[in-house]
């Protein structure tokens, strides 16, 4: 007989952590930025509690979405409801002052994101210059470098990531085709033990299905580089919709996502290094 969501979140290990969600709060509250790519409904940490509750999580990092610029109260705000049960990713900008810097720190960040995937910037160059930029922004806080791009930026970028002078964290699969080709040097940089990558979101992948492939590849080769991330709410921009328009959230349930959690880390040993440890060195200690 198939496991049921229930036998799954009985079978995760203590402190579980949910390495990828999104809180979206009141638009009067919490105004986004005007040159947003898309525009997504309220999804408070009361929602994300729920979820929390439905997926066995005891643990989240919770991720500032690209539609709040460098603005991160939502995010200090949601850190502060969650009662030490969640970690912070930030955006900044080249003019965060190191007073700031520690109070995103103090509030509980303990890494920033570097989004080129969501305007669509593949420029090499550019995407090097950000990325040098911020780490040596946040190296001195024992943070890391959230990178969500395409796959053949972090291809062309390899070499320099493993260099960076912090931890590097690649969101949703490295956005990856699978093959055996490109698995070997993906498998080589999270071999470096500089970076790491989140089993998460395979609906970002150009092929879904490649998830599942990557999943077992990847836990076969570098369990401890590996973190797992919902996605939730699973934002999206609806077709037809305008940049300013409400665009639903995918129709991702808990029963969907504990099911991955069954096929990619299908033992006890593999939920407890990818759902527990990794997460519990990289973002509370």
């Amino acid at each position: 007989m198939a496991a049921t969501a229930a036998d799954i979140r009985a079978a995760l290990p203590a402190l579980a952590c949910d390495c990828h969600t999104h809180v979206i709060g009141a638009a009067a509250s919490y105004p986004m930025a005007a040159d947003r790519h898309y525009t997504p409904g309220p999804a408070p940490t009361a929602r994300l509690r729920h979820h929390l509750k439905q997926t066995g999580m005891a643990r989240v990092v919770i991720v500032q979405p690209s539609v709040y610029g460098t603005d991160n109260r939502c995010l200090l705000d949601a850190l502060a409801d969650m009662d030490g049960r969640a970690r912070g990713i930030a955006v900044i900008d080249a003019g965060s002052t190191p007073g700031q810097l520690r109070s995103l720190h103090d509030g509980g960040v303990r890494g920033v994101r570097v989004n080129l995937e969501s305007a669509g910037l593949h420029d090499i160059g550019a995407a090097e210059r950000a990325l040098a930029g911020v780490a040596a922004q946040v190296a001195g806080l024992g943070w890391h470098v959230q990178l969500y791009a395409a796959h053949g930026v972090i291809a062309a970028l390899a070499s320099r990531l493993a260099a960076l002078p912090c931890p590097v964290v690649l969101d949703h699969f490295a956005m990856a085709p699978w093959s055996p080709e490109a698995a070997a040097p993906l498998v080589d940089l999270l071999r470096s033990g500089r970076v790491h990558l989140k089993l998460s979101a395979p609906y970002r992948l150009a092929d879904p299905d490649d998830a599942a492939r990557w999943a077992q590849a990847l836990c076969r080769e570098v369990p401890s580089a590996l973190l797992w991330g919902s996605d939730w709410p699973h934002t999206a921009r609806a077709p037809g919709k305008a940049a300013h328009e409400v665009s639903p959230y995918r129709p991702i349930g808990p029963d969907r996502l504990l099911d991955d959690l069954a096929r990619w880390l299908p033992s006890p040993e593999l939920r407890q290094a990818v759902l527990a440890d990794n997460p519990d060195r990289l973002y509370w200690r």
